[in-house]
């Protein structure tokens, strides 16, 4: 399909640079089966929700994964920029480094210089690789937890660019830019939608009578890279790590069977669905990468709703909430959401879809 027929305008004071307080005062678009629209608020959502059907969150945690370095060559310094998208060893990640044209496999580049690493060593890389669009894969000369908590030392919260290009992360973001229940460190972008929920709202929904299962894919930053492409055939989606252990797939097939239906608490949690579920809508155990692409003419297997935010124009999420909803009726969503002032993107307002019914 035309990348272009996924475009729209979106005036600049409608992204919102910080979340609403309490989490759950959000409001929340709900676009029908048969696109019709109403204003809610996400504290509805127990009453928009049916006893037996399930929420699915995506428990991923968030790391302070952009990193500041220097490249030394002779006397020249220059400062690099590394945002760690995934895990590719023990020592290692695969990264976006800005600027990467003029770094070169086998230089050196030494992160950390803005912080308190010195507490706990050098956080030195060699680039070992250089792929497309930017990307390198980077050895560290430290492995294992001590990685870890050099990253958690020398890093900054990777806030999406259309924030971080307005404002610096501060310590705000650490709690803001995190589900109340991530657990699974690994993400360097938040499943936003989940930022919505609070202890009360969570309370509220489980005497609702409506099930709350978990599955884990660590976000990567390749979710905000724009398609480049006029084609959406032309695309190459970034892989990301996830995971659905057995009982949680046995929770969900059984839900479907009694006639429950299964919720998307976010695209994350929708695409490794998707990417576990057969043919027969049977979610099985899975575990690994998935590259999963979801446009128009996508037969959905597993997931029955979504809960998400407002996304970008000609992204490939917008692709894939006109292929739960269909396009006609996101974009008069959209057009509506903007019209009445919603706030769009990763601290913006929620929207609740019910899959199309063509």
């Amino acid at each position: 399909m035309r990348v272009d027929l996924f475009d729209f305008e979106l005036p600049q004071d409608r992204i919102a640079l910080r979340p609403v307080s309490p989490r759950d005062a959000a409001r929340m678009l709900v676009v029908g089966a048969d696109g019709g629209l109403s204003d809610r608020t996400v504290r509805e959502l127990p009453d928009l929700l049916e006893p037996g059907d399930a929420l699915i969150f995506n428990d991923t945690r968030v790391i302070p994964a952009r990193l500041s370095g220097q490249r030394k060559r002779g006397d020249a310094v220059a400062q690099i920029e590394a945002t760690l998208h995934m895990r590719a060893g023990d020592d290692s990640w695969l990264a976006f480094l800005k600027p990467a044209k003029r770094v070169n496999v086998g230089e050196r580049i030494s992160f950390g210089h803005d912080s308190n690493l010195c507490l706990v060593g050098s956080l030195d890389a060699t680039v070992e690789e250089k792929r497309e669009g930017g990307e390198v894969l980077l050895r560290f000369d430290m492995a294992g937890p001590f990685l870890d908590e050099a990253i958690r030392t020398a890093g900054h919260i990777p806030l999406p660019p259309y924030i971080a290009a307005r404002r610096d992360d501060d310590e705000a973001d650490r709690r803001d830019y995190q589900t109340i229940y991530a657990r699974e460190e690994g993400a360097v972008a938040a499943p936003t939608a989940g930022l919505h929920f609070t202890d009360e709202l969570m309370a509220a929904l489980e005497k609702r009578g409506i099930e709350r299962h978990f599955v884990t894919l660590h976000v990567g930053a390749g979710t905000f890279l724009p398609v480049k492409a006029d084609d959406t055939d032309d695309h190459r989606m970034h892989a990301e790590i996830g995971k659905v252990d057995d009982a949680t797939a046995a929770a969900l097939n059984a839900v479907h069977e009694r006639g429950g239906r299964v919720v998307a608490v976010g695209t994350t949690s929708l695409r490794l669905l998707e990417s576990a579920a057969g043919d027969d809508g049977k979610i099985a155990p899975w575990s690994g990468a998935t590259d999963i692409f979801i446009t128009p003419g996508y037969r959905f297997r597993a997931v029955d709703v979504l809960m998400t935010n407002f996304h970008l124009p000609r992204s490939t999420l917008f692709m894939l909430v006109s292929a739960f909803s269909g396009l006609e009726a996101m974009r008069a969503a959209y057009a509506h959401a903007v019209k009445d002032r919603y706030r769009f993107y990763s601290y913006g307002d929620a929207s609740l879809l019910f899959r199309s019914a063509s």
